[in-house]
């Protein structure tokens, strides 16, 4: 994919690079000051606005050691950012009358439906509320990557029983949902999730996003930072102890609970020593993991939501009906206490809904975070989509950093000024 060249009015704030359209001063002020505080070790954020771009900027390091410079189209894992692209795949399905929310999973996965499970439905299933956060026979992440242990995967989360009566609760399947939206999509669409992507909706929106990125853009990709153990864990301690009320405070004595669902669900797919860090590896970044593993830069995240934030159009190709995207305004799914997240918030067909004015001050936005931070997101009310990237990770359930960059973007002055009447979804 040729590299695109932007030059909006104002360059950007030292020590950020690229550039911004009048109006948006203070997201990029708060994206240079990141940077310049060294919260940032490299990172980029793209905004689009009404389809065109208003935000490109990045800056600092993609590598430590070598010091390279982290450039517009530097590549990262996005983590769950990645299940945002799995929603959209599946959001096709539906446009196209080949996928019925409201059926039974096992109406299109026969095998599905087994311990329990045959009655679930795929709403049930892609709101996180379907019992199936975890797996109670252990699969590793090299079983997930290897081709040859498809079918020991795949009879693992076929035979596995709902921890509880699904659509009774929510709790967030961090990794299986991933097993399941892929399985489910391929069942219907008889191809890999990652080839459709990019044939219907990737490549037609110039979006550098894949999922299974091939060994040509390696050089294009950052060094991934995570929190070293025992830092992550101090903190994780700490929160719990001063702050147990916290989102961090609930969540760290919900992993630390032995037989907690929390720390079942983030356990699958067992990592080895390498951590979360082996999803950034290259036998990873190859494969399509619809819960963790696409990879991209920042602009390419805000090119796939461009149809999302417009009525499912963007230039003058239809991508999805806006029918077809209208339910997913609503909150389909919410807990004011997610078991895994242990905060409130929801999903509408596999996509995250938020807390009000937390990515966004509009309900009807959707989009998926990462852990660490990364943030891919559509509000089809002021029409924007947002796509951050970054390769030092955050240790907390919503990266404050990611936020900040939020709150900047809906306080800059060519989103306050908007009328009311620009904003006919807004309820």
């Amino acid at each position: 994919m040729v590299r695109r060249v932007m030059r909006l009015a104002n360059e950007a704030p030292v020590p950020a690079k690229g550039s911004f359209a009048d109006g948006y001063g203070p997201v990029a002020r708060r994206f240079a000051h990141q940077l310049a505080t060294g919260e940032e070790t490299g990172a980029s954020l793209s905004v689009y606005h009404r389809g065109e771009p208003v935000v490109d900027l990045w800056g600092g390091l993609a590598d430590r050691e070598s010091e390279r410079d982290w450039e517009q189209d530097t590549r990262i894992v996005l983590f769950s950012v990645t299940k945002g692209f799995a929603a959209m795949a599946l959001a096709l399905l539906v446009d196209r009358g080949q996928l019925d929310l409201d059926a039974p999973v096992a109406s299109y996965w026969p095998e599905f439906g087994q311990a329990g499970k045959q009655a679930i439905t795929v709403r049930t299933l892609l709101g996180h509320r379907a019992g199936l956060a975890y797996l109670d026979e252990a699969i590793t992440l090299d079983q997930c990557v290897d081709p040859s242990c498809r079918e020991v995967v795949l009879r693992a989360i076929e035979r596995q029983r709902p921890a509880w009566t699904p659509g009774e609760k929510q709790g967030y399947h961090a990794v299986t949902f991933g097993l399941y939206a892929r399985e489910l999509f391929e069942r219907i669409a008889g191809e890999p999730m990652a080839a459709f992507l990019r044939r219907e909706l990737l490549d037609p929106l110039e979006s550098d996003v894949h999922l299974g990125a091939p060994a040509e853009l390696d050089h294009r990709h950052a060094t991934l930072y995570p929190p070293a153990t025992p830092e992550r864990v101090g903190r994780m301690v700490a929160a719990a102890l001063l702050a147990p009320e916290s989102t961090e405070g609930r969540a760290t004595r919900a992993v630390l609970a032995p037989s907690s669902i929390a720390r079942k669900a983030l356990g699958v797919a067992k990592m080895g020593r390498a951590g979360v860090g082996a999803y950034a590896s290259p036998p990873v970044r190859r494969v399509n993991l619809a819960w963790a593993s696409a990879t991209g830069s920042a602009e390419g995240i805000a090119r796939a939501y461009l149809p999302f934030a417009a009525g499912g159009e963007h230039g003058g190709r239809r991508f999805l009906k806006a029918s077809t995207l209208e339910p997913i305004y609503a909150r389909q799914s919410w807990s004011e206490r997610d078991l895994v997240l242990q905060k409130p918030v929801g999903w509408s067909q596999g996509f995250l809904k938020e807390e009000r004015h937390l990515f966004c001050p509009n309900p009807e936005s959707f989009g998926h975070a990462g852990v660490g931070g990364p943030l891919g997101w559509a509000d089809p009310v002021d029409q924007i989509t947002f796509g951050y990237a970054l390769n030092a990770s955050d240790w907390r359930v919503r990266s404050p950093r990611a936020l900040a960059l939020c709150r900047a973007l809906y306080d800059s002055p060519a989103l306050l000024d908007r009328s009311p009447a620009s904003r006919p979804l807004n309820r």
